[in-house]
C-alpha cells in the first residue's frame, strides 16, 4: 500500500505561486499581485481543474492553505461542493490543531516525516495545491511523485516560487500537456530521479 503523491499549483511562467486567487490571500513580504490568475479564467481553465483532481483519493495542505479552504467550502451546497468536503484531507502542521471541516486528519509533527508515512499506510492518489512552504518540503525529501502545473502567461518577478533556491534536483518526465483559449498551458510531469547529465558539443 502506498500513495501516489501529486503537486497541483498555478505558476506564473516564472514559477510564482503566490496568491493566485485573490488579494488577501497572502500579502507576506509585501506582494502586491493577489489575484494574478482571474483575467485567464475561462471556460477551459475550469475543464482542466476538473481533471486535476478527478482521480484524487485523498488532499494534502499545510496550516494556512487548510484555513483558507476551510473557510469557505464547508459552507457550499454539497451538489457544487461536494467532491471536496466528501474527500478525505490531511493538514500538516507543527503544533496541533482542531480541524472542524468534515473528513480532515491532522498530521501533527515535521511534514516530510508524517507526509512519507502517509503514503506508506495509504492508497490511491493525494494531491496537494497551494502550501509553497509545504511543497518545498516534500521536494526535499523526494516524497513528490507527478506535478500538475497550470502556467499562466504571465511574469510576476516577485514572491514565493514553486521550485526554490535549494530545491533538490530532481528530473521529469512530460506525460501531458494541453491549453486553454486565454493562454494558460496545462503540463504534468512524473519525477523520474536524478537530472541526467550531458553535452551538446
Amino acid at each position: 500500500m502506498t500513495s501516489k503523491l501529486v503537486v497541483a499549483a498555478f505558476v506564473s511562467l516564472d514559477g510564482v505561486m503566490q496568491a493566485p486567487g485573490g488579494p488577501g490571500e497572502d500579502d507576506d513580504n509585501g506582494f502586491p499581485y493577489g489575484g494574478w490568475l482571474a483575467p485567464h479564467v475561462d471556460e477551459g481553465f475550469g475543464e482542466i481543474m476538473g481533471g486535476v483532481f478527478a482521480n484524487a483519493t485523498g488532499m494534502l495542505l499545510g496550516h494556512r492553505s487548510y484555513d483558507i479552504l476551510a473557510s469557505h467550502w464547508p459552507d457550499v451546497p454539497d451538489e457544487e461542493g461536494g467532491w471536496i468536503n466528501d474527500m478525505n484531507k490531511y493538514v500538516t502542521t507543527r503544533e496541533p490543531m482542531t480541524a472542524e471541516w468534515r473528513n480532515t486528519e491532522v498530521l501533527v509533527g515535521e511534514a516530510a516525516e508524517t507526509v512519507a508515512e502517509l503514503k506508506k499506510r495509504t492508497d490511491g492518489e493525494i494531491v496537494t495545491q497551494g502550501s509553497s512552504r509545504l511543497i518545498h518540503s516534500l521536494q526535499q525529501a523526494g516524497l513528490v511523485d507527478e506535478y500538475r502545473l497550470l502556467v499562466f502567461p504571465v511574469v510576476l518577478g516577485v514572491g514565493k516560487r514553486i521550485f526554490a533556491e535549494g530545491t533538490a534536483a530532481a528530473g521529469l518526465k512530460l506525460t501531458g500537456t494541453r491549453s486553454t483559449g486565454s493562454g494558460v498551458v496545462y503540463v504534468t510531469y512524473e519525477t523520474t530521479g536524478e537530472p541526467v547529465i550531458g553535452s551538446v558539443a
